[in-house]
């Protein structure tokens, strides 16, 4: 018979907190050079000025460092399932943010079955549909190089939740003739390379908050540096 043995919270503390603001990881994003782990937010503010791994100082990437972090769902749900309700309270934290600033919240919006994606205690995304319910962004997709083809309709609206990378499958489909070729398409907004996991919202947020719609997004051959 096999004993089980408890083990207190702390003794996992120094594995799912981040090493920038010390708290519980939330929407924990890997950098994938050296795998090491921090909140997104705090991680997007870090290499706004550096380019290397707040822990190890490692270079991500001597230009664009923010192309080579990734979102890890796993690490993020072991946090929630670890820390009795961390993501409650992150979920209420969300839903204030938008009261204060008097915008409609996502998870707020009826599904088809009369609830809303908020109804749900245990995840609050579930069967919610994202492309008919979630936020949308309006984009326009710019060629900037002369070895691609323009496309024939420019704008696009999508899901706030779409990323980067669905985008560059979009593209290569349209111009490449080929989904599987999205490796060989760069997206930039402003000049500035875009990582495949990034969400539109965040884009936008981030990017283009003060600049009027659409989101202007540029698309070219990927470039090797």
């Amino acid at each position: 018979m096999t004993m089980e043995r408890k083990i207190k919270l702390r003794t996992l503390n120094s594995y799912i907190t981040c090493k920038i603001c010390r708290g519980y990881l939330i929407d924990a994003t890997t950098v994938t050079e050296c795998l090491h782990t921090f909140c997104k937010s705090c991680l997007v503010k870090h290499l706004e000025e550096n380019n290397t791994c707040p822990t190890c100082e490692i270079v991500i990437h001597q230009s664009h460092p923010l192309q080579y972090i990734s979102f890890d769902r796993t690490m993020q749900d072991i946090v929630y399932k670890l820390v009795p309700n961390l993501q409650k309270a992150e979920i209420n934290r969300e839903k204030e943010f938008y009261q204060i600033r008097g915008l409609p919240n996502p998870k707020d919006i009826p599904l088809t079955n009369g609830e809303t994606n908020g109804d749900h205690d245990a995840d609050p995304h579930a069967e919610a549909d994202y492309h008919r319910q979630d936020e949308q962004v309006n984009v326009c997709l710019e060629c900037i190089s002369s070895n691609l083809k323009t496309l024939k309709r420019r704008f696009i609206r999508c899901s706030a939740q779409a990323t980067i990378l669905h985008l560059k499958k979009f593209v290569a489909m349209k111009v490449l003739n080929g989904m599987e070729k999205y490796r060989d398409i760069d997206i930039l907004c402003n000049d500035e390379l875009l990582g495949k996991d990034h969400t539109l919202k965040f884009v936008y947020v981030t990017r283009w908050r003060f600049q009027n719609p659409p989101l202007t997004l540029q698309y070219r051959p990927k470039i090797d540096i």
